[in-house]
């Protein structure tokens, strides 16, 4: 429908009020596979007279010439009511017409004037009815509401068209002068000009609202082709004349509707003689004058209609150079040529091919069917054997015209035929920096001699789309690259985590546009902690890509070192400082920690989180707003959310919640309603929802976007374990009492004597180099972790110890025994920790002290 609706609204002012009216109704026929309609506009007394028509039989059409305004069929009630009306197959008003193939439906749509009416509420409403549409439809069903919105489209589209001179009153509408035979009516003289039109050499008639022929003068007689005998009684359209020629009929009637005088130039079909035709609509009818063009009137209409040409396709030539240049994408090119130039040439069908090392590939085509296309080799192309015309117009560098199927045979020694739709082609080199690179095939639905003019200009015209085209090619590979850069700058994939299940999504701009610097993170840390983490740098393009993916790397780092959010932020915005006084990035940063269902969270400019609570009320928590990263002053202000297990938290940039036709806000409540009302049971199912809504057609147009949706998961209190261990020598041997016991509850034995020596090492450490309190906790996750915490704020180090010392080499115990270690600061001092899998494959205790052996 769309496709149809743009076809319609791209045609020109050149298009004549009967194009309208056929173009309506072809395309609202294919739409809805009716299987005829017609145009009838209201008269003066509210009859409704038929001015076009297609897919009826003649006896249809005789039947609906006139309408009466209070009939009770579909048509009659559409222009009454001013809205739209269907009559089912079967029903039987008075005017109804059934096809010889049957019953049909009929879906009638007013058509509209330019002037408004007031309602009875004194408000102003669409323009009155002047018209209606209607389509014979062989349904049993009466159209789909989207059926109607197009027909209804597409009379306001007739509307457009035809209002710009706009519809008279009908209500104002006055009878025209009565003709000769009401003398008492006529002013003094009417007589003489009455036989002087009589006699004149021009063809002068009168047809009533049937369009039958009620007088005609001598000339008219003859040119109706019954010079001896009065034409009365004919129907004017099955006479020779005028108005046989293409678009007549259609101009005679809309001109009686409407009634405003129109006049055009048509050829006679039988004698190559040019004729003016005036139509004068008054009452109960028509006169309708018709006058020979003499020959130079024609040769000065044909130079004029030359030089109009000439301008309209210069117009042209500088539209599609200005589309050319602001093409970004072949895709572009392949447009903007369509556009522009099929048109004015009349022609129907456009292909680019392009040369890829030894096949030829078409890039983009108009107007060819799948099957061809396909036969082509889709995009991949066709191996080059020299033998179609495309490739011999590419190889030789010399452009190629057929005007008939017959030339293109005549011209093809191998005997391969044309496409059978087509008749007349042109095949043009496209040639950029002295390299011949493709071809621009135009092709015509009927047989086509270009002037030596026009493959002139369509020589120009492939310069100018052969330059275009590079650039744009050149610009997509470099495109491609970049945004192939970015995706290897993100997360392939999210981690699995015991903590917090998390799906993402990323969405790149629209074709064409440079790259973002959105991204996004789920970074496990130790003791049950996960960091969420989303960002978006400002700008587009290959260094902003590059500025997201330091960012990232450095947030890894940072989050690793155990920093505060609020720590990490200050150092994320001295990065962004050093990277130029133009650079700025938002974010957002939120820690969780499963063992108290916490999350501290900060942002620098980033749009807030969305929390979906486990009832399914959403809301955006009172985070405080930080200026972005790169124009900040620590400290970063931060919040603290306690979240129930089951709590959803969805971080995002602003790609997925602004647009040029929505502000942020907006897009914000539109998700956190979307959320509300979605089926959360499957994340990615969630997220996918989510995308799809807020970016129509699966794609932001000018920003990128990236969402984050995280299940957070609280660890079960039987999985924590924590005591205050004494101060002095003894803490060791209670800390090694405690693991003991507890891994045993947990039915971790093999993992005893590892972590026996792992505590001893750590909680030695505190007695020697700390203060208390201590405290020490066993913690089962995705894997076993041991934390000893102490009042100091000295952060442990591994040093290398030589061969005479006695000590130093508790950490490298420890490094050798855990998979990973570290420490971080805590409200009170720090916390060192160690993590082991629950599963270990081999005696990690022989090994760490074989491993310190070799070292020694």
């Amino acid at each position: 429908m769309i496709s149809r609706l743009d076809f319609l609204r791209a045609a020109d002012d050149s298009v004549t009020d009967s194009d309208v009216l056929r173009l309506a109704l072809q395309h609202a026929m294919a739409e809805l596979g009716a299987l005829g309609g017609c145009v009838h506009m209201r008269g003066s007394g509210g009859e409704l007279h038929l001015v076009s028509s297609a897919g009826l039989p003649a006896v249809s059409v005789r039947v609906w010439e006139v309408l009466p305004g209070d009939s009770a069929s579909a048509t009659a009630r559409a222009v009454a009511c001013d809205g739209c009306a269907w009559d089912p197959p079967g029903s039987r008003p008075t005017d109804a017409v059934v096809p010889p193939a049957g019953s049909a439906g009929r879906a009638a749509v007013p058509l509209h004037g330019a002037r408004e009416r007031a309602g009875e509420d004194g408000r102003k409403g669409a323009g009155e009815s002047v018209g209606v549409l209607t389509l014979l439809t062989g349904r049993h069903s009466q159209p789909t509401p989207d059926d109607w919105w197009f027909l209804r489209q597409v009379a306001g589209w007739v509307r457009d068209r035809l209002t710009a001179r706009p519809f008279p009153d009908p209500a104002a509408s006055a009878p025209g002068p009565p003709l000769a035979g009401s003398a008492d009516l006529l002013p003094a003289g009417a007589g003489e000009l009455a036989r002087a039109l009589w006699n004149a050499e021009d063809a002068v008639l009168r047809v009533d609202t049937a369009w039958r022929v009620t007088a005609a003068n001598p000339a008219a007689r003859a040119l109706l082709g019954h010079p001896d005998e009065a034409a009365a009684d004919r129907v004017l359209w099955r006479e020779p004349g005028p108005w046989q020629t293409p678009d007549a009929e259609e101009r005679c009637r809309l001109a009686a509707a409407r009634g405003r005088a129109v006049g055009f130039d048509a050829v006679l079909p039988a004698t190559g003689r040019c004729h003016h035709v005036r139509v004068l609509p008054v009452s109960e009818g028509a006169v309708v004058h018709v006058m020979e063009v003499p020959p130079w009137r024609v040769r000065q209409a044909d130079e004029v209609a030359a030089i109009r040409d000439s301008a309209e396709r210069a117009r042209r030539t500088a539209e599609l150079t200005t589309a050319l240049a602001a093409a970004r994408t072949p895709k572009d090119v392949v447009e903007a040529v369509a556009a522009r130039v099929l048109p004015p040439f009349a022609a129907q069908g456009l292909l680019v091919l392009v040369r890829e090392d030894d096949r030829l590939a078409y890039i983009g085509s108009v107007g060819y069917p799948r099957a061809f296309l396909e036969h082509m080799g889709g995009p991949r192309g066709l191996p080059m054997t020299g033998r179609l015309p495309a490739e011999r117009a590419l190889l030789r560098d010399e452009p190629l015209f057929y005007a008939s199927r017959e030339e293109w045979m005549a011209d093809n020694p191998y005997g391969d035929r044309p496409p059978s739709t087509k008749h007349a082609w042109a095949f043009l080199p496209l040639t950029a920096s002295g390299r011949t690179f493709g071809v621009c095939v135009m092709a015509f639905d009927t047989e086509r001699r270009l002037t030596p003019e026009e493959r002139t200009l369509l020589l120009t015209v492939s310069a100018l789309v052969a330059q275009a085209l590079e650039r744009a090619r050149l610009s997509d590979a470099e495109l491609t690259r970049a945004r192939e850069l970015q995706r290897d700058l993100l997360p392939r994939h999210l981690p699995h985590l015991r903590e917090v299940t998390a799906v993402a999504r990323y969405v790149p701009a629209g074709q064409g546009s440079d790259v973002g610097g959105d991204w996004y993170d789920l970074i496990p840390l130790s003791a049950g902690r996960v960091a969420l983490v989303c960002g978006d740098v400002m700008g587009h393009g290959l260094s902003e890509a590059a500025t997201m993916g330091r960012l990232r790397t450095a947030t890894h780092t940072l989050a690793a070192l155990e920093l505060p959010p609020d720590e990490l932020m200050g150092h994320l915005n001295d990065i962004v400082s050093d990277i130029g006084p133009d650079a700025y990035a938002t974010c957002l940063y939120a820690l969780y920690d499963a063992t108290t269902g916490t999350c501290t969270v900060v942002r620098a400019g980033h749009p807030p989180p969305l929390v979906v609570h486990p009832d399914g009320r959403a809301g955006y928590p009172d985070v405080p707003d930080n200026p972005p990263l790169g124009g900040a002053r620590p400290p970063f202000e931060t919040a603290e959310l306690v979240l129930p297990a089951g709590t959803l938290l969805l971080l995002y940039t602003d790609g997925l919640v602004e647009s040029a036709r929505r502000d942020i806000d907006e897009g914000m409540v539109a998700l956190a309603r979307l959320v509300e009302h979605a089926d959360r049971g499957d994340l990615g199912r969630l997220a996918d929802h989510l995308v799809g809504r807020l970016l129509p057609g699966g794609q932001p147009v000018t920003d990128d976007a990236a969402l984050l949706v995280a299940c957070l998961h609280a660890l079960p209190r039987a999985d924590v374990a924590s005591w205050r261990l004494p101060d002095g020598p003894r803490a060791a041997g209670e800390a090694r009492k405690h693991v003991r016991e507890q891994l045993a509850t947990w039915h971790l034995d093999e993992l005893t004597v590892t972590t026996e020596l792992l505590a001893s090492e750590l909680v030695g450490n505190v007695v020697r180099h700390a203060k208390g309190p201590i405290g020490f906790r066993l913690l089962r996750t995705g894997a076993l972790v041991c934390e000893v915490s102490d009042a100091s704020l000295t952060m442990p180090r591994i040093r290398r110890a030589s061969e005479t010392d006695e000590g130093g080499r508790g950490l490298q115990l420890v490094s050798v025994l855990a998979e990973r270690w570290g420490s971080r600061f805590t409200s009170h001092g720090k916390t060192i920790w160690t993590e082991q899998p629950l599963t270990p494959t081999q005696d990690t205790v022989a090994a760490a002290l074989l491993s310190l052996a070799d070292a020694d």
